[in-house]
């Protein structure tokens, strides 16, 4: 009469953060207590769907005919037909009835009291039911217990309310993501680092940008998609969508790609760099992202990196794990940070914080990347530092692929027909550009 099926709905529905997962206790919980007190040896939640009801959760005594999982027609036993007002609410003794005793759940349980209301949600569709029954008749049973009933009903409405909305908003969320990467999403644009002592773009960080709506940062897209199991799905689009242009690059110019720990420990990385020249890609690993296990990371890198690929710690003198990335991880750049390089040609405590994390990197073989550089005295300062690597805004906005073939070309240009280099070529290529 029944169908099994593996997965809960009702506990699907709340395993999306460990705070969710509380109330499937207490839904269970209700159960017992109401089955409790009213001497029932079963209880249950039902849920009405298209032409069947899922028996979400179910409390027995002793031995029960469903369990949680469950599925059974809409049109078989009691719980549709007391929500339409053909059976009672209440009833003390099923054979004693005779709408009741004709039904065949009756007999085959078989079903002795039965205690049913419905589950009313706040947008006024029944959700399902809330059900007791006892193999034997009860006529002890009476209104004031049927009154307790419809109170937990109501409990469970409440709840079942905020699990249906949560869900609704998780799959929400979930085609949203998908949604952005059928579509090719996130589209790349291109920031380039500059090479002062070759006078050369020597590459590009690879930045996402969404044209899909909701219109919103990039960190809150990858944020939303993390939340919903889709972290690593999202980024491998992203990081495909920076790889398709690399094609289009000239061999010496490397692209730096962003990616997270846990898109790398998902092993989501490794199948979309296959087939590339890994000597030309950067990984860049933020320094505010959070590293569960460095052994695990390393060992998920060291093929790659042993194929060429070079990894960078990010953001550099934001926060305090820099030095622990950098000791654990072993990279073979680090990009200082735009909150240490903003100013720096004015603040002493920037200047010597950039001046030590370049002494550090230089004693260990680790090259330097300024980031967010804006101004000429930024610039200059830290060129006296030892940088010689740098990208920001003084030197080149974020820009599309053709933009940037056109400013790599330009630049190889002027290289070629000059004899004498100076520092200042890059901001020339900026003005030039506008």
């Amino acid at each position: 009469m029944h169908q099994h099926i593996t997965e809960n709905p009702l506990s699907s529905l709340l395993s999306t953060g460990p705070a969710a997962i509380a109330p499937v206790v207490n839904v269970d919980r209700m159960l017992n207590a109401v089955r409790t007190h009213l001497g029932m040896d079963v209880a249950f939640v039902s849920e009405f769907r298209a032409h069947q009801r899922v028996f979400t959760n179910v409390d027995a005594a002793d031995r029960t005919p469903i369990r949680a999982g469950d599925t059974a027609p809409l049109s078989a036993g009691y719980c549709q037909r007391v929500v339409e007002g053909r059976l009672p609410e209440l009833i003390q003794d099923a054979q004693a009835l005779p709408a009741a005793a004709a039904l065949p759940e009756t007999s085959a349980i078989p079903i002795g009291a039965h205690v049913s209301v419905p589950i009313h949600l706040s947008d006024g569709s029944v959700y399902g039911t809330f059900c007791c029954f006892s193999f034997l008749p009860d006529m002890s049973l009476t209104e004031r217990d049927l009154q307790i009933m419809k109170t937990f009903a109501e409990l469970l409405a409440a709840q079942i309310d905020q699990d249906v909305m949560n869900h609704r908003r998780w799959n929400e969320q979930h085609t949203r993501i998908w949604d952005a990467i059928e579509h090719s999403q996130p589209s790349i644009v291109f920031q380039p680092v500059y090479d002062l002592t070759q006078q050369r773009i020597t590459g590009a960080e690879c930045l996402a940008r969404f044209q899909c709506t909701p219109s919103r940062t990039p960190d809150a897209w990858f944020a939303e998609a993390a939340a919903v199991g889709m972290g690593s799905e999202l980024e491998a689009s992203a990081v495909q969508s920076a790889l398709r242009c690399l094609q289009n690059l000239p061999e010496s110019f490397y692209l730096a790609i962003n990616a997270s720990p846990d898109f790398i420990l998902s092993d989501a990385l490794a199948p979309v760099l296959e087939h590339i020249d890994l000597k030309r890609i950067v990984l860049e690993i933020t320094e505010h992202a959070r590293v569960k296990d460095y052994d695990a990371l390393a060992l998920a890198l060291a093929p790659m990196r042993s194929a060429g690929l070079r990894v960078a710690i990010d953001d550099a003198g934001a926060g305090y794990s820099s030095m622990r990335h950098i000791l654990n991880i072993e990279p073979e750049l680090v990009k200082l940070d735009i909150s240490l390089t903003r100013g720096i040609d004015a603040d002493p405590k920037r200047r010597a914080l950039a001046s030590a994390l370049i002494a550090f990197a230089r004693e260990i073989g680790i090259a330097i990347v300024a980031e967010g550089v804006e101004t000429e005295a930024e610039l200059q300062t830290l060129l006296s530092l030892g940088v010689t690597s740098v990208q920001g805004y003084l030197l080149g906005r974020p820009m599309t692929l053709a933009d940037l073939r056109r400013r790599v070309t330009a630049a190889e240009r002027r290289r070629s027909t000059t004899k004498h280099k100076s520092v200042r070529m890059p901001l020339a290529s900026r003005q030039q550009s506008h």
